[in-house]
């Protein structure tokens, strides 16, 4: 279970920033950044974690608790398919974080990120491979993040039914796969990602996009 030890080695405004959606074939990337000013309320303490590891249901409990914390402050940033497209994702992923550490209230002293490469946010960083599994503002930030996420996919799903991201998320399931061929590209589907690249390309030998 991740802990609170690197937050108050470093002292001071931690942030803890992960981000949400690099593999999907659709639909944003999404970054959270999270500090707990005044520490983690102990029973909080002991069921964060990796958002990957906690059901759904668990994961809104959280996320709706956090900002009820005394001396907690959130930040959520994205990047846009269009982005995601242009600049690639790993470079997205990147600017969605620093739209979320962008989007505290102040700037922090130090700020953790989940991996092993991290933007410039402007004050001191280090970056912590496993870090949503290692620290507790890492974790909350990938909760925070994969709420709004999913949030996001499932209002898309409303519209664009065919492709089940109210459940895949945008993840390249056989249903979602599925609709490519038979319903075709959406306006959120990340185009140069191989699998709606390739779909296009098909669709353009046969004259259909």
């Amino acid at each position: 279970m991740p802990d609170f030890t690197r937050e108050q080695e470093h002292g001071g405004r931690v942030a803890g920033v992960d981000e949400v959606g690099r593999g999907p074939l659709a639909g944003p990337v999404v970054a959270a950044a999270v500090v707990f000013a005044a520490g983690v309320p102990d029973d909080l303490a002991a069921i964060i974690d990796d958002s990957k590891k906690l059901k759904p249901r668990l994961r809104e409990q959280i996320a709706a608790r956090l900002p009820t914390v005394p001396g907690v402050e959130i930040g959520v940033g994205a990047a846009s398919t269009l982005e995601i497209d242009d600049i690639n994702i790993h470079h997205a992923a990147h600017l969605a974080m620093q739209r979320a550490v962008g989007r505290l209230p102040r700037l922090p002293d130090h700020v953790l990120v989940d991996g092993n490469k991290a933007p410039d946010f402007g004050c001191s960083t280090q970056t912590l491979v496993g870090g949503d599994h290692l620290s507790l503002s890492i974790a909350a930030a990938s909760i925070i993040a994969k709420v709004v996420r999913d949030r996001i996919m499932a209002r898309l799903d409303a519209r664009w039914p065919a492709y089940g991201w109210e459940k895949n998320a945008g993840y390249g399931t056989a249903v979602h796969r599925q609709a490519l061929t038979t319903v075709g590209v959406t306006p959120h589907h990340r185009r140069t990602f191989g699998t709606v690249r390739r779909q296009l390309e098909l669709l353009q030998k046969e004259g259909r996009a």
